[in-house]
């Protein structure tokens, strides 16, 4: 499922590149980096994060997909060196990806029902969801015969309605960096909410904070999405009033 994500997403990416004057081959390549950097993050803060658990045999990582949150980190740097040293436009490049990296996600969210990981805590409401698979547990630690919050169905769902919000809006857009402002701001509220219900290892308090590490970043992730759209709002303001 990731990889049927990675490349869902690419395709989306390289078809809004030619639609919104980003050179294709340029996104592509920005991508494949985006990527691979992304995958690197999501293993770093995962080790780190669960550091009783992988720094005895760090080859056990291979088996688990990471914290997304940590893939975005990385991915933001390493994209970031690679626009500029193509000189690409930053901001209209950050829109053009962030329909595709929505969908992705939300296409990795559910490889991740199937494998049993990043799993919530047990309810009793009608929609809990019950976990037989012994290697569910093994690898993942995911309880077995609970009925539990379907976490990874909730994010799923919500990054597939941030995709069709993006895809829309980024024919209408007003300013660059309103996409990338919005999946942001989207997901960034989204994933906060989320940490609460969510029982799987590693959720610790951040900084001796109430906070997981990535509920601060999903903190970061909204006020770099609000920064974006009260700039891109006040510029024409400003340009009116000069």
């Amino acid at each position: 499922m990731v990889a049927v994500g990675l490349i869902s997403g690419l395709l989306v990416i390289s078809k809004l590149a030619k639609r919104n004057g980003v050179d294709p081959d340029d996104a592509w390549n920005l991508g494949i980096i985006a990527i691979l950097s992304g995958i690197l993050g999501a293993k770093i803060l995962m080790v780190i994060v669960e550091w009783q658990r992988y720094s005895s045999d760090l080859f056990s990582t291979m088996q688990a997909g990471g914290v997304f949150s940590g893939g975005v980190v990385a991915a933001f740097i390493a994209g970031t060196w690679y626009v500029r040293r193509n000189r690409m436009p930053w901001l209209k490049t950050a829109d053009v990806f962030a329909p595709g990296l929505a969908l992705g996600h939300a296409f990795g969210r559910l490889g991740c029902f199937a494998a049993g990981c990043c799993y919530g805590k047990p309810t009793n409401l009608p929609w809990g969801v019950k976990f037989s698979d012994e290697w569910a547990e093994k690898i993942s630690g995911t309880p077995l015969g609970v009925h539990l919050h379907p976490t990874q169905i909730y994010e799923f769902l919500v990054e597939l309605l941030n995709f069709f919000l993006l895809f829309w809006l980024i024919r209408r857009k007003r300013f660059d960096g309103q996409i990338i402002g919005t999946y942001l701001f989207n997901y960034g509220i989204a994933r906060f909410f989320l940490e609460f219900l969510r029982d799987d290892a590693g959720r610790g308090q951040f900084l001796g904070t109430w906070m997981t590490a990535t509920q601060f970043i999903a903190i970061l992730m909204v006020i770099g999405g609000g920064a974006l759209w009260m700039l891109g709002i006040r510029k024409p303001m400003l340009a009116k009033a000069a």
